[in-house]
């Protein structure tokens, strides 16, 4: 039988940032954030079609796996991306996809 490996930092890291950018609304806010130095909680509500709830519980998960940072300013909350753990997740996801990539026989292929 075989044993079970650990999983590595790395591939750990890299789930929580696909997991976090696993909803097309998490998808907008981050395109959103990205095309602003910051922006307050109300911009990015606007941004989407969804319950002012829903939409904090999309920035908590962003929040979350690192990929924004909030700051407070009462009585509001400014958000922006990650700019250091954004570049980690895109150096990631590229290695990951460039490691398992296109030019390698698939198993399905005929």
């Amino acid at each position: 039988m075989k044993k079970n490996r650990d999983y590595t930092l790395d591939s750990e890291q890299l789930a929580r940032f696909a997991k976090a950018l696993g909803h097309p609304a998490r998808i907008t806010i981050m395109e959103f954030l990205a095309s602003q130095d910051s922006c307050f909680f109300g911009d990015i509500h606007d941004e989407l079609p969804i319950a002012k709830a829903t939409v904090s519980q999309h920035l908590k998960e962003l929040k979350d796996a690192g990929l924004i940072q909030g700051e407070i300013e009462p009585p509001k909350v400014r958000y922006c991306i990650h700019r250091e753990n954004w570049k980690l997740a895109q150096q990631m996801f590229g290695n990951f996809f460039a490691k398992n990539g296109a030019d390698k026989k698939i198993c399905c292929e005929e």
